[in-house]
């Protein structure tokens, strides 16, 4: 048996689960997400423990995968629409700043022209310090999204290796290379 997949996701008080045939609809304090669940996987949901439990129909290997993905997407659904989601954004440069216009996120990341990103309605883009070193804030309730969206800011500039400079996730781990040493010698 699964050992994600037998976990029982817990529920708080405040959200409401309904569901339907293959389909798992949540409702909480923050919005509403729903999940379309493969035929071979039983979603109950067990109201008086105020729990969610997710079962197989078989245990073949693709089922037993199936098995833990649904359970922990399952709960991420619950800890999004309670909590929510963020992931920070750092991008060092000279000259690199970012900015909200709208619906549009506008980065200057060196390129002879500014990068222009729509940003989904179902996530907040914070811009906290615009300039040099700028820091942004991705929220929202889908996780899967939130990660999604900020992975493609990250991907427009990544990081270099020599100077550090371009797009990083706050935490992140930059490798740093030694750049030319100058020597002496002829």
């Amino acid at each position: 048996m699964s050992r994600i997949g037998k976990q029982p996701v817990k529920v708080p008080n405040d959200v409401k689960v309904v569901i339907n045939n293959n389909a798992v609809d949540l409702k909480g304090p923050k919005g509403s997400l729903n999940l379309k669940v493969p035929p071979s996987i039983i979603v109950e949901y067990a109201q008086k423990e105020q729990q969610i439990l997710v079962k197989r129909a078989s245990d073949e290997k693709r089922f037993k995968s199936l098995h833990g993905l649904t359970r922990a997407l399952i709960a991420n659904m619950v800890v999004g629409i309670v909590k929510g989601f963020s992931k920070d954004i750092e991008i060092v440069g000279l000259g690199y700043n970012a900015k909200v216009q709208g619906s549009m996120l506008v980065l200057s990341l060196g390129f002879s022209h500014p990068v222009q990103m729509e940003i989904p309605k179902d996530l907040k883009v914070l811009v906290t310090n615009p300039t040099n070193p700028a820091k942004l804030t991705v929220s929202g309730i889908d996780k899967q999204l939130v990660g999604q969206f900020s992975a493609m800011i990250r991907a427009k500039k990544p990081a270099e290796p020599y100077k550090g400079m371009g797009a990083k996730y706050v935490g992140e781990v930059i490798r740093r290379k030694a750049g030319k040493a100058l020597t002496s010698g002829g």
